[in-house]
């Protein structure tokens, strides 16, 4: 993560917002007071906020690790010829 002072990101804000728009690399401001904000993208917002959905929902991880564990074993569904090919059309 980058790290720019409060002051140059006032001076800067249009080309720092589309940096971290384009990149999708947070940045953290720094301030005097020591508190500090981080900006980051709405759309990278909502992929972390999903992330910490799943990770924080007891059955949506169990299933995870269950899916791991037969992929693991050879053991999971396996599509058929079709089925992957409708997948890579997408």
């Amino acid at each position: 993560m980058d790290t720019v002072s409060v002051n140059k990101f006032r001076d800067t804000l249009k080309d720092c917002v589309e940096k971290v728009i384009s990149q999708h690399n947070p940045l953290k401001v720094t301030r005097r007071n020591g508190k500090d904000f981080v900006v980051v993208s709405a759309e990278d917002w909502e992929q972390e906020q999903e992330t910490l959905h799943v990770l924080q929902n007891n059955n949506l991880m169990s299933q995870v690790s269950n899916s791991m564990a037969t992929h693991t074993q050879k053991q999971g569904y396996s599509p058929t010829d079709e089925e992957i090919n409708e997948i890579l059309s997408v």
